[in-house]
């Protein structure tokens, strides 16, 4: 992983960090024509973000660990 962030992955993070997204929200919201432009598989595939399944909403994209660190690394939190 490079020592600096993609602008946009931590934009994303950060987004999601404010509460757990329904995949739905996640899909409609952070969707592109651009193949080359997926920052929220970027996301989960560095470990920022994680699908979790949660009692009563189903399907959540929430933010790890890994996730909290980079956002406090890069001064958003």
């Amino acid at each position: 992983m490079s020592k600096t962030a993609d602008p946009l992955v931590l934009d994303f993070v950060e987004w999601v960090s404010r509460e757990p997204r329904a995949y739905a929200e996640v899909i409609a919201t952070w969707k592109t024509s651009c193949p080359r432009l997926t920052i929220w598989e970027d996301a989960a595939d560095r470990g920022y973000v994680a699908r979790e399944t949660r009692p009563g909403v189903g399907l959540v994209i929430a933010v790890t660990e890994g996730g909290e660190r980079l956002l406090r690394t890069n001064g958003r939190r």
